[in-house]
């Protein structure tokens, strides 16, 4: 048999996380010794690959997507300024022709494989330009340009475009206006206390539904959900454990209930189409809103200055709940290798342990025994979280190594 593999042209390569290139070129390694691959093969494989690392700390990287954004937000900046030297079908016109230069411009370069970071700087720019299209567009028909509607449909765009190419920049774009609209759409109706616990616990919802559906799909774009699921459910749990924030009780919008079906038929439809494990992210989330909601609804009534059985009972249950949530994060950030769930929920049992501690105990607990509580607290806390976390990964290692132990054996 011919050799062909020194005249075969060289592979791409492809970016993969330092950690993911370590443990390859380890495994490389093992099978080499062990005779299973010659070390051509080992190093033709590990030539495939590269630490993405470098890529991401790129200056060139940084300075393309950052003047992108400038460029961006100044074509948003001169619809906002009226542009009064031309009429408004000129304005729109004008700005319609650039966001589809830099549409069309960022597929182009993306189909003639030119650099990843200049492509993501023109999408940024088409991203960004659909937004100046939207608003030009109602100011041109004379709507007003302070309407969530508008921030709606540019996230809808957006997120369009980030789909039908796969692409990470349009998406995010997407994403954070569209988290604007999911909170800025009812409130605009009816802004209250409660309203904004149950659009955050909603929100978990629906982007904890969407990450499970993206699981196997686009990955990205799962991670991207989960993150900002994990941070709705922290937020929404710490709004409702403020004291009294549903004194004013619900107050039903059409917006309020189309948040929740929506809520609820994302999560219905990851329950169906993804039956196992990963189910409980939704049905966590759900729980979590309605833990929430009750939490909210639990109003003392009391003075400030002092504290009574029912703040106490009202603290313990927030307490409970968020370590509760804490703990349930950090478990699914180990599982999923999911490094920011775990920092989040460290973070946030943190910044609610204070808050608790001024907002409900300081009166009671006050100078400096406050912090030293604070202090024992936060040290007890750390140690138990890492412990649990430790020995949960030690039990997902010990899993994986009795699956491959098992596959090996059946061989």
């Amino acid at each position: 048999m011919t050799d062909t593999s020194s005249s075969s042209p060289p592979a791409l390569t492809h970016p993969v996380a330092p950690q993911q290139l370590a443990w390859l070129r380890s495994e490389l390694a093992g099978w080499t010794a062990d005779g299973t691959i010659s070390e051509e093969q080992a190093t033709r494989i590990s030539s495939r690959y590269r630490s993405e690392h470098h890529a991401r700390i790129s200056v060139g990287r940084v300075l393309l997507h950052l003047g992108a954004g400038f460029v961006g937000v100044g074509l948003i900046w001169l619809v906002a300024a009226n542009l009064d030297e031309l009429s408004p079908m000129a304005r729109f016109a004008a700005v319609a022709t650039l966001w589809l230069a830099f549409l069309v411009g960022g597929e182009v370069l993306a189909d003639r494989r030119a650099s990843p970071p200049l492509v993501g700087a023109v999408r940024l720019l088409a991203a960004l330009g659909a937004g100046a299209v939207v608003f030009q567009a109602a100011q041109s028909l004379q709507v007003p340009a302070y309407e969530p509607r508008l921030v709606g449909l540019w996230s809808a765009g957006t997120l369009l475009h980030g789909y039908l190419t796969r692409s990470h920049v349009p998406f995010l774009v997407g994403l954070v206006t569209g988290v604007v609209w999911w909170f800025w759409q009812p409130l605009w109706d009816a802004p209250n206390g409660l309203t904004v616990v149950l659009l955050l616990g909603a929100g978990a919802v629906l982007a904890s539904s969407l990450a499970v559906l993206h699981d196997g799909w686009i990955d990205s774009f799962a991670w991207a959900w989960r993150t900002v699921a994990g941070a709705l459910a922290l937020v929404a749990l710490f709004t409702a454990a403020i004291p009294d924030i549903g004194s004013d009780g619900i107050e039903w919008t059409t917006w309020l209930v189309v948040a929740l079906v929506v809520a609820g038929v994302a999560a219905l439809a990851a329950v169906v189409t993804r039956p196992g494990p990963r189910v409980l992210e939704p049905v966590g989330a759900v729980v979590v809103l309605v833990v929430a909601a009750l939490i909210g609804l639990w109003t003392t009534g009391t003075d400030t200055s002092s504290v009574d059985a029912a703040d106490w009972g009202h603290a313990a249950v927030s307490v409970v709940a968020y370590v509760a949530l804490a703990v349930g994060l950090v478990a699914l950030g180990t599982v999923r290798d999911h490094p920011p769930l775990t920092w989040m929920a460290m973070v946030g049992l943190v910044v609610f342990t204070t808050f608790q501690s001024f907002a409900v105990f300081a009166p009671i607990v006050t100078g400096a025994w406050l912090f030293v509580v604070l202090g024992t607290v936060f040290l007890a806390t750390g140690f138990l979280f890492d412990r649990a976390r430790r020995h949960l990964a030690h039990a997902l290692d010990d899993d994986s190594a009795t699956d491959t132990d098992t596959e090996g054996a059946g061989r």
